[in-house]
């Protein structure tokens, strides 16, 4: 009388291949992950910069200030800019005078 085994589950070796395919898909996915996303922090940060540009440069038309005047967050916030913006790579963002530009600390965070 023969008796069958039957073996239910996977091997050693099908386990680590299926490992093996995982590490190489992370191995690629996750730089490409981390660029995205700080190429989408730079691009938030330069729009942000703009808006704090165009605030300034009203502020100035309708406070009849010269083009060396430099605004505070109190004259821009919340006339010109509903809130204060903040740098989603972690900058701050310094005022300028009117006829400058905002920046942020952030290296690579500077308006074009």
């Amino acid at each position: 009388m023969l008796i069958k085994m039957r073996t239910k589950g996977f091997t050693l070796v099908e386990i680590m291949i299926v490992v093996a395919i995982i590490g190489l898909l992370a191995a690629i996915a996750i730089p490409n992950f981390v660029r995205a996303r700080q190429k989408a922090q730079q691009e938030a940060c330069i729009a942000n910069l703009r808006q704090i540009e165009g605030a300034e440069q009203v502020w100035a038309v309708d406070e009849s200030q010269p083009d060396t005047a430099t605004p505070t967050w109190a004259n821009l916030v919340p006339n010109y800019i509903r809130t204060t913006p903040s740098c989603k790579g972690g900058g701050v963002y310094t005022l300028s005078v009117v006829n400058g530009r905002p920046t942020c600390n952030v290296a690579g965070h500077v308006l074009p």
